[in-house]
């Protein structure tokens, strides 16, 4: 590997082991493994973790309530999270639990440090706990009904011995951070809401319980637990090395970005921030905040009976199908609506008739007129030449989206030069051509044209619908393999061998009989 090589560093939120996955889970990791694999592409060396947030009272309590230890609890839905990502082809390169001794031994090093700073001191705690989002609150960030501002749930009275972090000693310094530097948290909406978060007032954070005792413990004080977010953020450190491999550390730190629900922007931007600015650490380059999944108008939610399992989704519809849905269907920043009509719309028409039928009838054309072989192309007619030329544009036009993080935007550049590609199968007409012995060049251009643009569909697919773009590329019998494609092999055309020879088409995406 080149020393040179640029790096990328991109993290999802470790995620609580929910008893039930859902689509959402699904939504957010789809994303990222969307930005690894282009950047991949792109010529980077990607460092992309996941994992699971396994510590805190609520897991405690609900492990207790069936009889069970916490770790034998959450070992269950951790390997439900393992499996869900394994079938929708996630390319995480690790996978963190906060209950591992390697980041227990990060965690504990973080408050020691922090704490010999003079920034960490005990106290006594009296307020506002919600235990579902483990977040503390004052009185007046409760919501209309008294309740967490988030959830909207009850929130508990406590009180209890408990360290704190002085977060509000940099509470001016982060807030002159995400002043200063408006690409460090997107989109500007989510910008905005920290701004004015911050303006309130922030008062120093409790870090630190003693009424339950499933956590890290405190070093040199090990009634106490540390709370679950200070525990939870320093996740991104642990396995790039923070305290046994220099290196990995100074090459992938800081991270280029995390990805996160927009629920917990806060603790990304403004807890996280703190943190690190108390290490002495830089800050991260990116944070972005997704939006919600929307099911009929309402957020998605286990309490309301709305939870889409996205296992029984991928068991009917195939992986690719669902990433292709959330990805295209829904702008990356904003709330989307999750539909099962619209996705079997989507793989009906964007699927099976509009890429399906591509590489058919392109297959089937050049078995049919050219016995499976490419033969040698010329300039060609002007529309040969247009056609060719938007290729290259559209492969241009999608690195630009993508370096934006405008993937549904990119998504929908390629199926824009999908059509083109059909509509220039109509405007051509091959099997008229096949029939004048005249025309024989220009057939020959025409088959090899569509060969090249179903070529370059297929790279610039597969951060999307990776074993789908392998299809593609395994039925052009394209000989370089396809782990080893490259991004800059979209945007040059003419890369097919001369007297090539293709496989035989098999079908993408049968299309979905709706009764």
């Amino acid at each position: 590997m080149c020393e040179n090589k640029k790096t990328f560093y991109i993290t999802t939120p470790i995620y609580y082991p929910s008893a039930k996955l859902h689509i959402g889970h699904a939504y957010c990791t789809t994303i990222a493994d969307a930005v690894a694999r282009f950047k991949r592409l792109a010529g980077y060396d990607v460092f992309f973790l996941t994992g699971s947030d396994e510590h805190g009272q609520k897991l405690q309590r609900t492990a207790e309530s069936q009889g069970l230890k916490p770790i034998e609890y959450i070992d269950k839905i951790v390997a439900g999270f393992k499996e869900l990502w394994q079938r929708l082809e996630i390319s995480n390169d690790d996978f963190i639990r906060t209950s591992e001794p390697r980041h227990h031994k990060v965690v504990q090093e973080i408050f020691r440090r922090i704490q010999e700073k003079g920034d960490i001191y005990k106290g006594e705690y009296t307020g506002l706990y919600c235990t579902p989002c483990e977040s503390y609150w004052t009185e007046l960030q409760l919501d209309e009904n008294g309740c967490c501002p988030d959830c909207h749930r009850p929130v508990e009275k406590v009180s209890e011995e408990a360290y704190f972090f002085k977060m509000s000693k940099y509470a001016d310094a982060v807030l002159k951070h995400i002043e200063d530097n408006p690409d460090f948290l997107e989109p500007k909406s989510r910008r905005n809401e920290m701004i004015n978060f911050i303006k309130q007032g922030l008062e120093d954070l409790c870090i630190s319980r003693t009424s339950f005792d499933w956590g890290i413990p405190v070093p040199g004080d090990e009634k106490h637990v540390i709370y679950v977010w200070f525990d939870a953020l320093t996740n991104y450190l642990t396995p790039i090395g923070f305290l046994d491999d220099e290196k990995k550390f100074a090459k992938f730190w800081p991270a280029d970005l995390h990805l996160v629900g927009k629920e917990i922007v806060r603790f990304h931007t403004i807890i996280w921030g703190c943190i690190l600015m108390a290490l002495g650490i830089e800050l991260p380059k990116k944070v972005y905040g997704h939006g919600w999944l929307i099911i009929e108008g309402d957020k998605m939610s286990k309490s309301k009976g709305n939870v889409v399992d996205p296992m029984l989704l991928i068991d009917e519809f195939g992986a690719d199908a669902i990433r292709y849905f959330l990805l295209r269907e829904i702008t990356l920043g904003q709330d989307g609506n999750f539909n099962r009509d619209a996705l079997i719309t989507r793989i009906n028409s964007d699927l099976a008739n509009d890429l399906g039928n591509l590489l058919h009838r392109t297959l089937n054309m050049i078995g049919k007129f050219q016995k499976g072989i490419l033969y040698p192309a010329t300039e060609g007619t002007e529309l040969d030449q247009s056609f060719r030329a938007e290729a290259i544009e559209t492969a241009k036009e999608y690195r630009r989206m993508m370096e934006e993080m405008q993937i549904s935007d990119a998504v929908k550049i390629v199926w824009k030069f999908i059509g083109r590609s059909n509509k220039y199968i109509d405007e051509t007409m091959p099997w008229k051509l096949a029939k004048d012995e005249n025309s024989a060049q220009e057939l020959s251009n025409v088959l090899y044209n569509l060969a090249e643009s179903l070529r370059i569909v297929g790279i610039l697919i597969s951060p999307f619908m990776p074993a789908t773009a392998k299809k593609i590329h395994e039925q052009l019998k394209i000989s370089a393999p396809f782990e080893e494609i490259k991004l800059e092999d979209a945007e040059t055309f003419g890369k097919i061998e001369v007297n090539h020879e293709v496989g035989k088409p098999e079908q993408l995406f049968p299309r979905i009989e709706v009764k």
